[in-house]
């Protein structure tokens, strides 16, 4: 028997069916007492659920209401009502004419760039609410992007939002999202809590499908699509513009190493053009061999960090499209079952570094140290033994130094004594992200900033890390930041590809 036309809580009557999915009915209602249309979610129950199944469902939908409500944004979802109906629990919202990103992007295809951009400024300003109200939503997508017919555009659905501070719904193993926009660190262990930075990955995904009409990382299964988003580099997007640098610094596999939230909605602003983009002054350019602006103590040191750890993944459960997928077993697995050959058991987690990549050659900076460096980049030592190697335009430096921290934590000792100077020391100075990670297994700390050169601006990627004996190591890039997508290849390829002596 149809909804339509029936009274809910003798208050909203069911007007048009306006979509539908795994988890429930969106009907557009009209509010009786208030004498307005509003959206009214109604969750569906698949058969054969066991009780504590639906109650978790009962309780996912619960949550989706106060997650929803704890955020007050212009881009977020507004929730009026939760209640019951007929024992099934209902959400309230505001209604919004509107169309999904996911159905534009299927019947007009890529859009250009700084559309995408006013989208995705949108989506990052909701998210930047929802993650300072403790909210996380878990399942960003183009069909949860709500495109207004007045222009407004909001990110709804937080069905698989979780609050700081509550229990998780999941069991153990066991991963929900959509399988295209899983972030890779949700996709090695599924009983590690997501944080904000996997939101922004999935936000990355979905400016990459936004303007090129297609996935990242989609394969022609979820478990081939799951060993991609881990492993595998996306093929640069050819659509993207000016956009290129922001799909580029959230689609890092690193969540340190990704690009915060500010920083995202800043430079969406600018490709959107809500925002004024920086005019450098005209002045003489800058060289790589010069002493560089960033961060040094006067030891003229630096640091930085990056996620280097072998790809030996456990992928438990995957929620795609609203299928439930059980990936037992190691992703190493992939290759040998996709050609038919016998599953071999994966070694475990190695420190080889991967093979030197064309255009490379393997340089000795110091003792028990060699790195991968760009052919046809010059190599200089700077006072205090630093060394560089710039590239043919000399707006490039790649440098590589032993030091000695103030203590064994690097990121401490930046937010502590480093950054303070680097921000005095550098107009325009802005951080991207300062977090602790590992190297090899190891702790490191990674940070990227940017800042004001004399004639433009830069960004800047610092991996800091020690060896088995203590040594301290520190890998810099830094680049005009226009560039940033084109040079940070050779930041990644130093880090990853680092020999040291102690690992032979």
């Amino acid at each position: 028997m149809s909804d339509l036309g029936r009274l809910v809580a003798d208050r909203y009557l069911l007007v048009e069916r306006v979509g539908s999915g795994g988890m429930g009915t969106v009907w557009r209602a009209e509010d009786k007492l208030l004498g307005r249309h509003v959206a009214l979610k109604k969750l569906h129950i698949p058969p054969h659920l066991q009780d504590d199944e639906i109650r978790t469902l009962y309780e996912r939908t619960r949550r989706e209401a106060r997650s929803a409500a704890r955020i007050t944004h212009p881009n977020v979802i507004v929730v009026h009502d939760v209640l019951d109906d007929e024992g099934l629990p209902c959400i309230v919202m505001e209604y919004i004419p509107s169309v999904t990103l996911s159905d534009v992007l299927k019947r007009r295809g890529a859009l250009p760039p700084a559309e995408a951009a006013r989208i995705g400024c949108a989506m990052a300003a909701a998210l930047r609410a929802a993650h300072s109200a403790g909210v996380l939503h878990r399942d960003v997508k183009p069909a949860n992007v709500l495109l207004g017919d007045d222009g407004r555009i909001v990110l709804t659905d937080f069905g698989i939002a979780m609050e700081s501070g509550t229990s998780s719904l999941t069991k153990p193993g066991e991963l929900i999202g959509s399988i295209c926009y899983l972030a890779p660190e949700r996709l090695r262990s599924a009983d590690t809590e997501p944080g904000p930075a996997s939101d922004l990955w999935a936000l990355g995904a979905t400016l990459y499908q936004a303007v090129e009409g297609r996935d990242a990382f989609r394969r022609d299964t979820p478990i081939e699509t799951a060993y991609s988003i881990v492993t595998d580099p996306y093929e640069p997007p050819r659509n993207a513009g000016d956009l290129t640098p922001v799909i580029d610094g959230l689609l890092v596999k690193d969540p340190g190493r990704r690009m915060d939230v500010h920083e995202v909605e800043r430079r969406l602003g600018e490709v959107a053009g809500t925002r004024t983009a920086r005019v450098d002054p005209p002045t003489r350019p800058e060289r790589a061999g010069e002493p560089a602006p960033s961060g040094r103590n006067s030891s003229g040191n630096r640091r930085r960090t990056v996620l280097l750890s072998a790809l030996a993944v456990t992928l438990t459960a995957c929620l795609a499209g609203g299928t439930l997928w059980w990936l037992d077993g190691r992703a190493d697995q992939r290759r040998t079952q996709a050609s038919g050959a016998d599953a071999a058991t994966p070694s475990p987690s190695t420190t080889t570094p991967p093979p030197l990549p064309a255009g490379y050659h393997l340089q000795k900076v110091g003792s028990g140290l060699s790195v991968p460096v760009r052919d046809g980049w010059s190599r200089k030592t700077l006072p205090g033994g630093e060394l560089v190697y710039i590239d043919p335009s000399e707006l490039v430096g790649l440098r590589v130094n032993v030091v000695e921290f103030a203590g064994t934590d690097p990121v401490r000792h930046w937010r502590e004594t480093e950054e303070e100077q680097t921000r005095r020391d550098n107009p325009g100075y802005e951080r991207v992200r300062m977090a602790a990670t590992t190297f090899r297994g190891r702790p490191a700390g990674y940070w990227e900033f940017t800042f004001d050169g004399r004639a433009r601006k830069y960004r800047a990627a610092e991996l800091a890390f020690a060896s088995a004996d203590g040594t301290q190591y520190v890998i810099y890039l830094s680049a005009p930041d226009a560039e940033w997508h084109k040079y940070r290849p050779v930041f990644d390829t130093a880090t990853n590809g680092v020999r040291l002596s102690d690992e032979s």
